[in-house]
């Protein structure tokens, strides 16, 4: 017998429903997710309707459905999502090595909104943590050039893994005490854990010990951080490990009680996150997260891809996904969810904020759309809730949707029409707003084009993510559809990218839900592998895949329906990447020809393409991943839509109706159809609207749709793009500039920046630059001025135009096309000298017209210490290398030659060394020309679309926007601080004091920020050059002015500082200056006491390092070596808008992340025993201050260790009543021979050699509380 094959997704508002039912074929619905007065789950209710359908008789809600009506299920749910993003999940325990408790909680330690005071950091999902006796370590150290080959027989402790690494166990697991923790936690009530140790992604027998422990006291849901994400790094394992924890009992519970609605159970399978199937019972939270975006992905694969790739574009009520697709799914395995650091397979899905809900706002003098959304509840205005102004009310006010198509749905009590009357009052009001502050005369039709031409540009932003950021050129795309919202703009989007045919599906608004009908069956399992590629290594990794084959066909075979006509197929990859490099590219070997695969052919062409060059480096296989399908689809669902084209008999359909739709043209009469009553053929020019049950498709002017069996085919003329060139002239007044179009610049602007930002980070090798993120990068204006920088290290901001704006000055009229200079001297513009600036001019038409720059942090340019940041550096000779400035390359090509001449320079001074690693630099350089190049492509770009005269006017116009900004801010000041003065003083640890007053004018809306009295420069390393000050201004502005403008050279312009010449704030180019960083928090906190806002942050970024090699200060002689380090977050000063203040977390000044433990061991000889917040540490007050954090490590060879610190003597103060946070403290404690350890505490500056078994502890000072506390 026949029988009804049915495909869900159930997404946040709709349930999208699929069947084929035999006789009948098939059908697609939408219903409700949430109903509780009709029915009690959306899926049970739509298979209730179906099977009426298939059986022709009524079956009664709640009654019990036959599942053997049913052929199979398949869905996607957003079951899980919706968990983590409410915080719904199951109570579990996270079980960890013992001082690693706060790991979870400290995460990177960068905090996610930079410009928020009051930081907010996603809370761990665990309810407890227990921590484990237990420990191993990795016994190699992939970064020490002096590391020994080991012999694991030596000693009873080693051990060789099955992936080649050798560990050492330094503890082994405490059985009884675990046994016993465990039988306290199953007595308190928990059942689920989830356990993550230090590197048992190399040997997990420990997980898998206390694991066998659990079952048999009686837990029910264990997960193992080793078997669901066997990947170095245990914040992101961890973090997998608690979402799985936390999500799969409950989407099991979920998946119970679906099945409980059957009396006989069906065949039914999820959609995961990778874009395969799996049985419900292997249904996870961990892969459940994309669970419906990815049957879209799936969905649009397989129905609107040929030949060409393809640019899928989702746009829904609160968000948009977009995804490319060029022959096969793209899978990420480092992911971000809900503000969680995860390991895991997702499909390569970039989603914005930019949804048929977004609100829009006028703001600052420009137009915004989102990312606020006014939900379901009370939704767009339209809906007569209450709700304000969004994208969906712009398009009903434009006549861009069919008032009549909608249900009488809406209003208070759900039985309204369309509230276009409100829509249209709330769009009069707005305009009169915006004509009033601009002394425009728009009409509200504009102002509505307006907010749509934003939303489309951030979507359009969203679109470059996904092809541009990777190399691959947005204009050889199609683009294809689907959602409910993405069919009225298209037609927009596609003019903004250049693409010119966009393909719909006739299921496009249910995509997602037909998506799970095309998907294959999958699992996947990965094990890491230690080795060169070669062909030894790849004949180990076969023999390894034999297990790992045999493990995947054990869980797919069950799936098999037709073991006789469908057959399983496998899959193997190599995740391969260059030594001492982290970015990792999979790898696909040929099929059934796995050791003739040229792997090393294919990983150089994908980095080629996505970075633009290769290196001269070793290429390492990382982890091994194989991936077992079986391809079920039969369906026919993939048309040849060329084919079809090409034989179709043209028919020009005649429309229902005709309906006025608002353009950038004017007021057109539009054609208006009806999806259903068009045949294959049906050709229709725009305007027009074409409506479907669910949807309603826009056809702008130029563009052309073709009607097939299963597809809409839209061409979009190539000509058809706005263009502005001759709108503009060079004596328009900036006044005059469009508001709309200066909200598009600012997203151009920005985007250009961000993905100058992220292919420094994935082209970079050291660690400070591709894991702590220490760069940034920015586009500035043909006079070196700034005009976007991508919010990356705020002590950057407002500092870099000056390195800029000294090498336009040097070089005017000498640099041609292909010239990239490079500097970091602090008389060119400098931070500090491990800042090294890489600057590329940009020409268009053999004239300058901006400037492109990337800042990355070198953690070693030589100099008298063990890292860049050196404690007791006094001159500035002793620093390392000196730029003031360079030409790196010249005509395209690179000058290696000089600039590792320059590098050389320092071990020429008495007890200086040259870097240790030349090779890391040279390739940071390179990664920085990359990154400028991207950006020099793009700027290009834009000019070549709007035309110079526009960009350069709008550059200035964006800098006029900020400043207005600014003055606006400091005449709200004038009156809030009745015209007085505000002044501030702090102290650096060695009693040098930053003293500040600031004069506002709020008649200019200007302020005058005067440092006199400013101590003197210092014979050490904490004097900071004058462009730090300007960024610490910048940083203070942008926080307390808590609007979204843009940062540029505008924010200055208002503020006048004086900083007295010779101060340390203002040093000559004698002294150090290696620890400006550290000293921009002082400034920050000053500027911060000023203006009275809050207490004082860790006021430090705690630059710990240690390594070896380098010049033997006695001998002189240059021994091989490296070095590490990093920056490490305190507590933040808390402030009067209550609630917790986060603990352990970069402020202010520094926005870096930590490396991970299992990282630092991976790559150098030491261990870290302890990386804690530091409890206690945060001031007391009304609202507490954050706690401080504590890192220490322990030497397994003899090490240099180098500290340079603040507020280990004056601590970070209290405001209104609360209480200082405490002060750091470094402490070395010294191994004897006995096994005990003497405490020897330490300067705030200092390099100590150490011996094999000291340690060295930093514990980082705590936030200053706020308020006097009131006692209960």
């Amino acid at each position: 017998m026949s029988r009804v094959q049915i495909s869900i997704d159930r997404g946040g508002t709709f349930t999208d429903i699929w069947a084929n039912i035999p006789n009948k074929g098939e059908i697609v619905f939408k219903l409700l997710s949430v109903d509780p007065s009709n029915y009690n789950d959306a899926p049970t209710e739509g298979i209730r309707r179906i099977l009426e359908s298939f059986t022709g008789k009524e079956i009664p809600k709640g009654s019990k459905l036959d599942g053997n009506l049913i052929e199979w299920i398949k869905m996607g749910t957003t079951v899980a999502t919706n968990a983590l993003l409410e915080r719904k999940g199951e109570k579990f325990v996270y079980v960890t090595t013992q001082d690693f408790h706060d790991v979870l909680k400290i995460g990177t330690q960068a905090r996610p909104e930079l410009f928020n005071l009051h930081i907010k950091k996603p809370a761990p999902l665990y309810d407890e943590v227990l921590q484990v006796e237990e420990r191993i370590t990795i016994e190699t150290s992939s970064d020490d050039p002096n590391q020994q080959e080991v012999d694991v027989s030596s000693d009873p402790n080693l051990r060789l893994t099955d992936s080649g690494s050798i560990i050492r166990i330094i503890k082994p697991l405490n059985v009884e005490k675990t046994t016993s923790d465990l039988e306290g936690l199953y007595s308190k009530g928990y059942r689920n854990l989830a356990i993550a140790f230090a590197h048992s992604f190399v040997y997990n027998k420990h997980e898998k010990m206390v694991k066998d422990i659990a079952l048999k006291i009686g837990f029910k849901y264990v997960t193992l951080s080793s078997e669901i994400s066997p990947i170095i790094g245990i914040l992101n394992r961890g973090n997998s490990a608690s979402i799985d924890a936390y999500l799969t009992p409950h989407v099991q519970k979920y998946i119970d009680n679906f099945l409980s609605s059957f009396s006989n159970k069906p065949r039914v399978e999820f959609m995961k996150s990778d874009g395969g199937l799996c049985s419900a019972s292997k249904f996870s939270g961990l892969n459940a997260i994309l669970s419906g975006p990815a049957g879209g992905v799936v969905g649009f694969s397989q129905t609107a891809y040929e030949s060409k790739p393809v640019i899928g574009f989702d746009m829904g009520g609160t968000s948009t996904d977009v995804c490319r697709f060029g022959g096969q799914l793209e899978v990420d395995y480092e992911n971000n969810t809900a503000g969680i650091e995860i390991f895991a397979p997702q499909l390569q899905i970039h989603t914005v904020a930019a949804g048929g809900g977004s609100i829009l706002k006028w703001e600052n003098g420009l137009f915004h759309a989102g990312p606020e959304s006014a939900s379901a509840h009370p939704g767009p205005a339209c809906y007569k809730k209450g709700g304000p102004l969004t994208i969906t009310d712009a398009n009903l006010f434009l006549g861009r949707l069919v008032k009549s198509q909608f249900p009488n749905i809406f209003g208070p009590n759900a039985d309204e029409p369309l509230d276009d009357q409100t829509t249209t009052e709330k769009f009069i009001e707005l305009t009169k707003v915006i004509n009033k502050d601009t002394g425009k005369n728009f009409t509200p039709q504009q102002v509505a084009l307006g907010f749509l031409k934003v939303a489309n540009e951030t979507m359009s932003r969203s679109i470059r993510e996904v092809t541009e950021a990777r190399g691959f050129a947005t204009k050889e795309h199609d683009l294809t559809s689907f959602g409910g919202a993405g069919g009225q703009h298209c037609c927009a989007i596609a003019k903004n990218l250049g693409i010119n045919r966009i393909i719909i599906h006739k299921y496009s608004s249910i995509l997602s839900a037909y998506g799970m009908t095309l998907a294959d069956n999958s699992t996947e399992f990965r094990e890491p592998f230690k080795g060169d590629l070669n062909q030894e290594s790849l004949q180990n990794v076969l023999d390894a895949c034999k297990g790992l084959e045999q493990k995947a066909k054990t869980e797919l075979e069950p799936q098999l329906i037709d073991s006789s006509r469908i057959k399983l197929k496998t899959k193997i990859s190599l995740n391969l990447k260059y030594r001492n490099s982290n970015t990792l590219f999979a790898v696909e070997a040929d099929e059934d020809d796995f050791l003739n695969t040229d792997f090393e052919a294919k990983f150089l062409k994908q980095h080629e393409r996505e970075f633009g060059f290769t290196l001269q480096t070793p290429i390492i296989i990382d982890s091994i991943i194989v991936k077992s399908i079986i391809n079920t689809n039969e369906s026919n669902a993939k048309v040849a839509i060329n084919d079809e084209l090409s034989k179709i008999t043209k028919t020009t359909p005649v429309p229902s109706t005709t309906q006025l739709v608002n353009f950038e043209s004017g007021q057109l009469e539009s054609k208006v159809f009806h999806l259903k009553d068009l045949s294959p053929g049906s050709i229709i020019a725009g305007p027009a609207l074409i409506i479907d049950e669910t949807q309603t498709l826009l056809l702008e002017p130029n563009t052309t749709a073709t009607i097939l069996s299963n597809h809409i085919v839209i061409t979009v003329d190539s000509d058809s793009q706005t263009t502005l060139k001759e709108e503009i002239s060079s004596d328009t007044p900036l006044e005059q500039a469009d508001p709309i179009l200066l909200s598009v610049f600012g997203h151009r602007f920005m985007s250009i920046a961000e993905q100058m930002g992220r292919t420094l980070q994935r082209t970079s090798v050291s660690t400070s630059i591709k894991e702590r993120l220490d760069f940034s990068c920015a586009i500035f204006g043909p006079d070196g001025g700034l005009v976007a920088n991508a919010p990356h290290i705020p002590v950057h901001l407002g500092s870099m135009q000056y390195a800029i704006q000294y090498q336009h000055d040097l070089w005017l009229g000498k640099l041609k096309p292909g010239d990239v200079l490079v500097s970091n001297h602090p008389e060119a513009g400098g931070t500090h000298l491990p800042d090294i600036t890489v600057i590329t001019p940009v020409f268009f038409q053999d004239e300058i017209v901006f400037y492109v720059a990337s800042r990355g942090h070198h953690q070693d340019i030589g100099g008298i210490g063990v890292t860049a940041m050196i404690p007791n550096s006094k001159e500035l000779w002793q620093e390392g290398v000196s730029i003031k400035s360079f030409k790196l390359v010249s005509g395209g090509k690179f000058d290696e030659k000089g600039i590792k001449r320059i590098f050389e320079e320092p071990a020429k001074y008495p007890g200086s060394s040259a870097t240790r690693n030349l090779h890391n630099n040279l390739s940071d350089l390179k990664a920085q020309i990359s990154a400028n190049q991207r950006g020099t492509l793009l700027m290009q770009a834009l000019f070549e679309e709007y035309g110079k005269l526009v960009v350069q006017y709008y550059m200035k116009a964006i800098r006029q926007n900020s400043e207005l900004a600014i003055r606006d801010f400091f005449k709200k000041q004038a009156l809030l601080h009745k015209g007085g003065k505000l002044k501030a003083i702090d102290y650096f640890d060695d009693g040098t004091p930053v003293q500040l007053e600031i004069t506002i004018d709020g008649e200019k809306g200007e302020a005058f920020f005067d440092f006199t009295g400013t101590g003197p420069e210092v014979y050490g390393p904490m004097n900071t050059p004058e462009a730090i000050t300007h960024s610490c201004v910048i940083y203070v502005l942008r926080c307390l002015i808590d609007m979204d403008i843009p940062l540029n050279q505008g924010c200055l312009t208002p503020c006048k500082i004086y900083i007295p010449e010779n101060t340390i704030l203002n040093p000559s180019g004698f002294v150090a200056i290696c620890g400006s960083t550290i000293a921009g928090q002082r400034i920050t906190d000053v500027l911060l006491k000023a203006f009275g806002i809050c207490a004082a942050s860790q006021g430090c970024a705690n630059s710990f390092g240690f390594g070896t090699g380098g010049k033997d200060p006695i001998t002189g002689e240059r021994l091989q070596g490296f070095t590490f380090a990093e920056a490490i977050g305190g507590g933040a000063g808390a402030g009067p808008w209550g609630g917790e203040t986060v603990d352990a977390c970069n402020v202010h000044c520094t926005n870096t992340r930590t490396t991970d433990i299992e990282i630092i061991e991976w790559r150098t000889p030491v261990l870290v025993s302890q990386w804690c917040i530091r409890k206690g540490s945060g001031g007391d007050g009304l609202v507490k201050g954050g706690n401080g954090a504590v890192r220490e490590i322990e030497a397994r060879i003899p090490l240099r260790v180098s500290i340079l610190s603040e507020r280990r003597v004056f601590a970070p103060y209290g405001m209104n009543g609360g209480e200082d946070g405490a002060k750091g403290l470094n402490i070395w404690f010294r191994k004897q021979k006995d096994g005990s350890f003497i405490a020897t505490r330490m300067g705030p500056k200092e390099i100590i050699n150490i011996n094999a078994g000291d340690r060295v502890q930093i514990n980082t000072p705590g936030g200053g509380g706020y308020g006097v506390k009131i006692d209960n």
